[in-house]
């Protein structure tokens, strides 16, 4: 589903050993998420993988990730065959190439209300909206900065697990969703996207998305 790959490793691995812990740095959080703010309309490149447990190796997909304004959202892929996906008004429509759009509403689907709700306060650097759906941990490391989320309501939870956001500067990297069943969507953004590799591991990519590799 659309939200699922705005994703956003290895995210519940140890911390870093040089980071240091969010609970005493909510200040910081917050002024990190006001300097991730883009004026509207916003586009970047994305590449994809999913992790699932039915699947040997990952699936990957490649486009742009765009935010249009408000609560508007679109999702290009461009390979391995093109698709758009956008989120406007309350529905979310999906359009395969060769064939009929597709709509639903989000009220049929909380948890992308949810991730609906996070990536645009992220893009508008509202650190009160992030806080209101989920938990808000900050990490400085080595290669820049993480930002964990865990959402708070327990419905959505059982979805998603949580949500990690890597990047440095005022530029996010990747994000990393792992869901509650186990499977991993970790999306590479900006420059970064072009490196995602031919056979992509988890390990590999949480490397690249600490600042390694």
């Amino acid at each position: 589903m659309f939200l699922l790959s705005l994703s956003l490793p290895c995210w519940a691995n140890a911390q870093d050993p040089e980071a240091r812990a969010a609970g005493s740095s909510a200040p910081e959080a917050q002024a990190l998420i006001s300097s991730l703010a883009r004026p509207a309309p916003a586009r970047t490149p994305f590449a994809e993988a999913r992790f699932m447990k039915v699947l040997e190796q990952p699936l990957v997909v490649s486009g742009e990730l765009g935010w249009l304004g408000g609560d508007q959202l679109e999702r290009r892929v461009d390979k391995p065959q093109k698709e758009t996906a956008t989120i406007a008004d309350g529905e979310v429509t999906t359009q395969r190439e060769g064939r009929k759009p597709r709509s639903f509403s989000l009220k049929r689907a909380p948890q992308l209300q949810v991730l609906l709700e996070s990536f645009v306060a992220l893009l508008d650097g509202d650190a009160a909206r992030l806080n209101q759906a989920f938990d808000v941990r900050h990490e400085a490391h080595a290669g820049g900065w993480t930002l964990t989320l865990t959402p708070r309501d327990t419905r959505v939870a059982k979805t998603i697990a949580g949500i990690q956001i890597d990047g440095h500067g005022n530029e996010p990297r990747c994000i990393r969703m792992q869901e509650a069943d186990g499977d991993l969507a970790v999306d590479l953004l900006g420059e970064l996207a072009a490196r995602m590799p031919a056979a992509p591991t988890r390990d590999t990519l949480a490397a690249l998305c600490k600042g390694g590799g």
